[in-house]
């Protein structure tokens, strides 16, 4: 969910292998309603070059499809750091030193010298990005690339096929759910996060998930997110309440709407697939077939 940092534009990977060869990776949804056909498939936001190409059922939804439907296009830089201005700066005059304690503000130094970053180059970004950015480098240390993120993959190929995009949401909404939160929470979603890079937390759920997703693994994926959206924190009641189940409803909603024109590939976050207030459990709720593939 590392919404802080541009757009990836990297080259599409490479389909270096043959497709009979390719494990099992996410999860993949058949939707059926009034006999319209669309799927479903749970994306990740960073990969390697080993992740492509995906497997035979993921690549024949996605030609079957009439249009790619992703929560936003990830190569559109402009949109993305003109939310960024709006909502993960501060105005001219002000500093996140203005707006953190002493003692936060020493924590976050000290996180910035660990990865060599002055505060001085960063200090016009407000806590929830500063979190995000030193989360996304412990992710990047660990051999992961938001450029190979499954997103760009889907997008090459839905190009080469001559397929249109549509998004089920925008830059300026995503950002703004973090915008929205308050100093304090801002503060302690900071802290909270360092806390969790310092201990290896971090590294270990964000890696977990990456390596349930290559393995299809749906318990490890359930017993994850119930990990990050279980406790009385900041980030978990963030994540829990806002960035899924505030988006969840919506994210269906937009589903229904396309589905009632057409049918389509849908590639979202894997967590926004999880559990009774997940999309799949919401579309049965709505009266769609919903079948799982994998």
């Amino acid at each position: 969910m590392d919404m802080s940092i541009p757009p990836a534009h990297a080259a599409a990977p490479a389909d270096a292998i043959q497709l009979n060869d390719v494990p099992r990776r996410g999860t993949l949804y058949r939707v059926h309603h009034e006999g319209k056909t669309s799927y479903l498939f749970g994306t990740i936001h960073v990969g390697k070059q080993d992740f492509f190409p995906l497997e035979a059922e993921v690549t024949e939804a996605l030609a079957k499809s009439s249009a790619l439907v992703l929560e936003l296009d990830v190569r559109a830089s402009e949109p993305y750091y003109k939310a960024l201005a709006r909502h993960g700066q501060y105005p001219a005059g002000q500093t996140v030193r203005d707006h953190l304690s002493p003692a936060a503000l020493a924590r976050l130094q000290a996180a910035l010298e660990t990865i060599k970053l002055p505060l001085a180059g960063v200090e016009h970004y407000r806590p929830w990005v500063l979190a995000n950015i030193l989360v996304g480098q412990e992710i990047e240390k660990s051999g992961f690339n938001r450029g190979m993120g499954v997103e760009a993959y889907l997008l090459h190929n839905a190009a080469q096929q001559k397929k249109p995009l549509l998004e089920l949401e925008n830059a300026d909404y995503q950002l703004g759910l973090f915008g929205a939160l308050s100093d304090a929470q801002q503060e302690a979603y900071l802290l909270e996060n360092i806390a969790d890079i310092e201990s290896g937390a971090a590294l270990r759920k964000s890696a977990g998930l990456v390596e349930a997703w290559g393995a299809a693994d749906a318990s490890r994926i359930a017993a994850l997110t119930r990990e990050l959206t279980s406790g009385d924190t900041v980030s978990a009641r963030f994540m829990d309440g806002t960035l899924l189940g505030k988006r969840n409803p919506e994210m269906a909603a937009h589903i229904e709407a396309i589905m009632r024109k057409s049918d389509a590939f849908i590639g979202i976050g894997l967590l926004h697939l999880v559990g009774d207030k997940g999309v799949p459990a919401l579309l049965r709720q709505h009266g769609y077939q919903v079948e799982k593939v994998y």
